[in-house]
């Protein structure tokens, strides 16, 4: 398999076959009368990310990109004697061009959205949707799936309920089944049914709920292709790929679960996995093997299953070697890979392993011309750098800003109303600190000028603002939930590591109107998904509202965004039943407004947390190298720094 091989990838990708082909895929060669090698490659997650360029720190990239994916997939067909292009899903949001789209220029009846445009170039075959192709709203959605040269199928988006998922009236066809050729060993040609079927995390109902009540309903992943997959045997399908917008995950199965992967492999006549959602590259080192899942080897349930990246930045690649006895095809053997378009080389510097294929640039660079316009406008000015290098350690200035941004929008939505008169709290987590996002993956808006591009950056997703009625118990709980972002750590141990890598820093909310301490000596009260597992613990000390300890009966408004109120990450007093305002704005929107309003922001940390001092304790983080350049900024902890970390991160130390 190419991933085992010692053979430079650029030039491989590039054409030269001959020889490193029979070493490389002898599937190809080893077919024999009656068998056929089948290739089947995988996008997922590209949040409209077709070329090469970052758009929030404006200037070309080479790390991400549909336009360098394309170059592999190119060299594949070229390759092979089949082979079948597929999309998993998240195509339409995640970065300024969809919003550019969805917010500026629109889209009208008979508009080509871009990243359609560039797929329908590159030839795709089907695809599926994910959970942020509804963050737009459906007419949106349905408009932009519209110019789709290929089909596009949801079995479990469900505009009607019927009995049982048969009877349903689906938002999209639940299926495909296409009709194809395949040249078998020989180089005979015959026919083949390729069933394509797929499925979105239910979540959706929670995370888009203003754009999907009322409109459609979600079912279980599992439940529904346990009913869709043998009506798609009768329907003559020879070989049935489940187009899987979820991540690979638990292996048993309960109703509604988000990462369904594992247990739809287990059904029966599922024959290949196309997988996503969580942003990570399977076969890969970021899973671990059990008696399910073969992280090396690419299966689950010892079907082959892929995960193409996200951004473009690896392209799924499963093969198939199929056999035909009488009229029927079955898998014999199969292997996967994934294939990334860069490697990273000395000194943390990405190395390209593909040219962008002109052809896709091309089509699309219009919007991409009109998107970069869009970024660049100016709407206001700070007197002081905006970063989040060290938002996960003490208060931070683009958090901040978030925050103070959306309690000045709830403030004004809640006159004339009930809540009236009532505290405000707001919180906001960074969204951009490193993580799998890489050692530049932090917000950094220097002194002066704020373009939208800008405010992009700050504010990562387009989510609407929403208010949220809690008790005092529930602000602390709230805190409780987020200081799981932090390992347990013994007093008086010098340098352990301070970060839970499984904890997402979209999940660690600071909230502004109160004060208070994090005890790291103390255990998590939740687990990294929300659920409760140490009852008694309490890392949130001295907590206090207007200087006076926060009583636990006492009522809040906490302005916060549609994910986190609907439910999203789980928190207590956000679980959807708590919800006073749906804002008809994005916070995006509200950031906006509020530089606008008031022309020069100082977006200085009010230091409102900090750690519990444990006295002989230091503990180690690492952040981007950039972060050094704002070091003496940080305020309310101390920092020092402590060499490099791994994959190009630089770490530091703090004296607890």
């Amino acid at each position: 398999m190419l991933r085992n091989s010692s053979i430079d990838r650029r030039s491989f990708l590039a054409g030269t076959v001959g020889t490193a082909l029979i070493a490389l895929h002898p599937f190809s060669v080893k077919a024999a009368s009656n068998q056929a090698h089948l290739r089947l490659m995988e996008t997922t997650d590209l949040h409209v990310h077709v070329f090469p360029y970052d758009y929030y720190g404006d200037r070309p990239t080479d790390t991400v990109g549909l336009a360098r994916t394309a170059s592999i997939i190119n060299s594949i067909r070229a390759e092979s004697t089949n082979s079948l292009l597929v999309d998993n899903g998240d195509f339409l949001q995640g970065n300024p061009m969809g919003d550019y789209i969805a917010y500026e220029r629109g889209m009208k009846e008979g508009d080509s959205h871009p990243v359609i445009t560039a797929m329908n170039t590159l030839g795709y075959e089907a695809s599926t949707l994910g959970n942020h192709e509804f963050n737009y709203g459906l007419d949106f959605l349905m408009k932009s799936l519209a110019g789709a040269a290929f089909p596009v199928v949801s079995a479990n988006v469900v505009k009607e309920m019927g009995a049982n998922p048969r009877a349903d009236k689906t938002l999209l066809k639940p299926y495909v089944i296409l009709d194809k050729k395949v040249k078998d060993g020989s180089g005979e040609e015959h026919a083949i049914k390729i069933g394509l079927i797929g499925f979105v995390p239910p979540q959706i109902m929670n995370w888009d709920r203003r754009h999907l009540e009322g409109k459609v309903n979600t079912r279980d992943i599992v439940e529904t292709a346990k009913a869709y997959v043998p009506e798609m045997k009768e329907a003559g399908a020879d070989i049935i790929i489940a187009l899987s917008h979820s991540g690979i995950g638990e292996a048993k199965h309960s109703d509604g679960m988000e990462n369904a992967s594992v247990p739809l492999a287990q059904i029966d006549g599922v024959d290949a996995l196309m997988t996503g959602h969580s942003h990570l590259v399977f076969p890969g080192e970021k899973f671990t093997s059990n008696d399910v899942v073969d992280a090396a080897k690419g299966t689950v349930h010892g079907k082959p299953a892929a995960m193409g990246g996200f951004w473009g930045s690896h392209l799924g690649v499963i093969d198939l070697m199929l056999e035909k006895s009488g009229n029927e095809w079955k898998v014999v053997t199969s292997s996967t890979e994934a294939r990334p378009i860069y490697k990273s080389g000395e000194n943390r510097k990405k190395i390209p392993l593909v040219e962008s294929d002109a052809k896709i640039l091309a089509s699309i660079q219009k919007e991409h011309d009109e998107t970069l316009g869009y970024v660049r406008q100016s709407v206001g000015k700070t007197d002081a750098p905006l970063h989040s290098y060290f938002a996960l350690v003490a208060d931070d200035p683009s958090v901040q800003i978030v925050s103070q941004a959306q309690l000045w929008y709830i403030a004004e939505m809640m006159k004339g109303t009930k809540w009236e008169g009532m505290p405000i709290l707001s919180a906001a987590a960074p969204f951009k600190a490193g993580g799998r996002g890489g050692p530049e993956y932090y917000t950094d808006v220097a002194k002066g000028d704020v373009a939208i591009k800008n405010v992009s950056d700050l504010y990562l997703y387009p989510n609407t603002v929403r208010a949220v009625e809690v008790s005092g118990a529930q602000v602390k709980d709230w805190l409780e939930r987020s200081a799981g972002m932090f390992n347990q750590v013994v007093p008086g141990k010098a340098d352990q590591l301070l970060l839970n890598p499984s904890f997402p820093s979209y999940n660690f909310d600071v909230i502004d109107g109160v004060t208070y301490k994090i005890d790291l000596s103390q255990p998590s009260k939740f687990d990294p998904k929300g659920e409760l597992v140490a009852p008694d613990a309490n890392r949130i000390v001295d907590l206090q509202f207007q200087g006076k300890p926060l009583d636990p009966a006492a009522r809040f408004v906490i302005a916060t965004n549609n994910y986190r109120a609907s439910g999203g990450g789980k928190f207590p007093g956000a679980l959807g039943d708590t919800i006073i305002f749906e804002g008809p704005d994005t916070n995006r929107d509200v950031i906006v407004r509020y530089i606008v309003d008031k022309g020069t922001i100082s977006p200085a940390a009010d230091n409102n947390w900090s750690f519990k001092a444990l006295a002989g304790t230091s503990v180690l983080f690492d952040t981007g190298p950039k972060g050094e350049d704002h070091l003496a900024d940080v305020k309310g902890v101390k920092i020092e720094r402590a060499g490099d970390g791994p994959d190009g991160f630089a770490r530091y130390r703090i004296a607890m």
